[in-house]
């Protein structure tokens, strides 16, 4: 066998179930599957601006003791009214809760507080997923104890996570409260659009060039191996047109769930791809927004 052939024979290996590894790198990368990557980020940064304009400056909060464990609160003027704390993604790396204030609208109007989370992303954080992961719980948490005090209703707290941040929005749902000295059932719904939910295939994939996985991570942070702690009905959504990984794990994690005798609904998409996937968390008639709103019992 030459060199060449050799080289070849190894290329296809599978790595992960029918995979080999640039299939596998291909299907944990969005741009290969979604062109319009650009496009869509330049549609959300113009309405992000729109929304500020018509809603005004979200109330900036912090809630832990570092710049970064801070979010933005766009609250409604509705009396006791719940709160949806959303969940960004970007591959876990650093992004900011300004560049989401293109899904307020849908929230505000209908009658809940919307809140976008800042947190720290692995590129600050040598790779480790864990603060990040900690962050976005004490965050959440944070939301519940102080829920009264921009007029929400602590009792009804939902989560809504994209892409990354819907696998961050995963351990929400699956986390010991008692740690944080909040009530077991702070969370009271969760729409997890896009995300992944066991670690495995993704530490194969050349994302471990940029997050540190180990062992303890993969176990401790796959919400697939904790759904014991969901205690809250789900909806977990996909786009068609998303990484044939990214629709695996959320079928996979919905039927995991419904087997484990918890509430759990698969939404699925046909036509949108990752992207716009998250456009459509703020669109009160499309499939994503109107489930959330149904979630939250509001119009």
């Amino acid at each position: 066998m030459t060199g060449q052939s050799k080289e070849n024979e190894a290329s296809a290996e599978l790595v992960w179930r029918d995979l080999d590894q640039k299939a596998l790198d291909d299907a944990y990368d969005q741009s290969v599957y979604a062109a319009n990557r650009d496009q869509v980020r330049e549609r959300t940064d113009f309405n992000c601006e729109r929304v500020r304009a018509r809603l005004g400056k979200p109330k900036r909060l912090a809630y832990g003791p570092t710049p970064i464990e801070q979010l933005d609160l766009y609250p409604t003027d509705r009396p006791n009214a719940p709160v949806s704390v959303f969940i960004h993604g970007g591959a876990w790396l650093q992004r900011w809760a300004k560049d989401f204030a293109f899904l307020a609208e849908m929230f505000v109007r209908a009658g809940a507080h919307f809140v976008v989370l800042d947190f720290v992303g692995v590129d600050k954080t040598e790779g480790n997923l864990l603060p990040v992961v900690e962050q976005v719980r004490r965050g959440v948490a944070w939301v519940h104890r102080n829920a009264e005090s921009f007029g929400g209703d602590p009792e009804r707290l939902f989560v809504c996570g994209h892409s990354s941040g819907a696998h961050l929005a995963g351990n929400v749902i699956t986390t010991d409260w008692s740690s944080l000295g909040v009530p077991h059932d702070i969370v009271k719904g969760a729409l997890l659009c896009s995300g992944m939910y066991d670690l495995e295939p993704v530490r194969l994939s050349k994302r471990s060039e940029y997050v540190s996985f180990t062992d303890e991570i993969e176990e401790s942070l796959s919400p697939q191996r904790r759904i014991e702690w969901i205690n809250c009905p789900i909806i977990v959504s996909y786009g068609t047109y998303e990484t044939p990984e990214f629709q695996r794990q959320s079928r996979d994690f919905a039927s995991a769930v419904e087997a484990a005798g918890k509430l759990a609904t698969l939404l699925v998409c046909p036509g949108y791809n990752h992207f716009e996937m998250c456009e459509m968390i703020g669109n009160p008639i499309g499939p994503v927004g109107s489930a959330i709103l149904g979630q939250m019992d509001l119009e």
